[in-house]
Order: C-alpha cells, then sequence, then structure tokens
C-alpha cells in the first residue's frame, strides 16, 4: 500500500452500490418480479412502495414481504428461497471501471466504502462477490436507517476511522447527497466514469 501524500486532505472515498458500482437496478428488479408473480409492473409498484422502505431497513423480513404483498396482489405467496436476490442477480449490471478505481484507491492507501440503501437479499449477493478493496460496508438493512439519514453517514465514517471532510461521498441521487453534505461530507453526483475521475481529482485525490 503506498503512502498517502501528505498535502492530501481526502483520507477515503465512499460508493454507492446501485447507481454508481453498478447500473441502477430498480427498472430490472421490478420487471422481473412482476414477472414472477404474473402480474402488471404498475400493480406491484402500488403495492410494493409501502413496504419498500422497512424491507430496505432491515424492518421486515423478506418472507413477511411477500406474505403482504402476495395477499394485496392476490397472488400465492413465492415458494422460491428468495425471489429478491434472484431479481437482484438478473439486474445487476456491474461498471467494471467504478469497481477498479475503487481497487487502485485502496491499493494507493485511501480508504475505500461503500454505503448503500440495501435489502438483506441485496446485501447477501453483494457480500457472496467477495470484494476485498472496500475497508468499510454499510448497508441500510443491517443499519435499520437509511440514507439520507444522518446516522448512516456517520456510521460509515466511523468505520473507515474518518472524519466526514475527510471523506468525498459519490452517489447518483441527489437527496443522498443532500443528505451527505448536511454532515459534512464532501461529495461528487454521479454522472459518468470520466466526470468522477476529474471530480476526484479536483479535490486532491491521486492515484
Amino acid at each position: 500500500m503506498t503512502p498517502l501524500p501528505e498535502k492530501s486532505m481526502i483520507r477515503a472515498v465512499l460508493f454507492d452500490w446501485g447507481g454508481v458500482l453498478i447500473e441502477n437496478p430498480v427498472s430490472g428488479l421490478r420487471a422481473y418480479i412482476a414477472q414472477a408473480l404474473d402480474r402488471p409492473e404498475e400493480d406491484l409498484h402500488a403495492v410494493f412502495q409501502d413496504y419498500f422502505q422497512p424491507f430496505q431497513k432491515g424492518l421486515i423480513s423478506e418472507p413477511d414481504l411477500w406474505r403482504d404483498v402476495s395477499r394485496r396482489l392476490n397472488v400465492p405467496v413465492p415458494t422460491r428461497k428468495s425471489l429478491y436476490r434472484e431479481a437482484v442477480e438478473q439486474a445487476s449490471r456491474a461498471r467494471p471501471e467504478v469497481f477498479h478505481l475503487a481497487e487502485i484507491l485502496h491499493q494507493k492507501g485511501y480508504k475505500v466504502g461503500l454505503l448503500s440503501n440495501t435489502e438483506a437479499p441485496a446485501m447477501e449477493y453483494f457480500l457472496a462477490q467477495g470484494h476485498t478493496c472496500f475497508d468499510a460496508m454499510v448497508f441500510s438493512c443491517a443499519e435499520h436507517c437509511a440514507k439520507p439519514e444522518p446516522d448512516i453517514y456517520h456510521i460509515a465514517c466511523r468505520r473507515l476511522g474518518v472524519q466526514p471532510p475527510d471523506v468525498v461521498f459519490i452517489d447518483d441521487r441527489p437527496d443522498y447527497i443532500q443528505g451527505a453534505v448536511a454532515v459534512g461530507l464532501r461529495t461528487i453526483l454521479y454522472d459518468d466514469f470520466e466526470q468522477i475521475v476529474r471530480e476526484l481529482r479536483a479535490f486532491g485525490v491521486q492515484w
């Protein structure tokens, strides 16, 4: 690991998962689940949105989710081991260049973290990939709080062992960026890979 330049104020880079490390998976998730339940996507969305936040915060389990959603949609409860994990696997489209950037930053001595609003089956899928470049991984389902709530950003900073101003946080949602700004993190609103490279360099991040 190469020591960081002394003049660098940035000690850590914190990545979002869906929308940054991978393409936004929401439409693919919705399509896969709607097909599995044999219901139109708009019907699924109308019901699922009532449960999504508690599911994402780990406040309800996947079996409880499908029991209630299936009852309201008047469909059989899925018997698969994890329909949601299946959907995540099908909808995930990695951005290899962003993962590679995370690996390079880690090798250069920066703390590298993941901060994601993620459901338990999706967290299990991510962990199964065996990524070794992350010094800390913070998932909403494990912490029972979610972006843009202040607590989850503070948790990520503590796990990385840094103060908020020492971190650059990269996310594709303006509301999550605003939440990070409110607790003192530096931020980049993701547009494309070349843009985050430019903005990281503007923050003094070197690799």
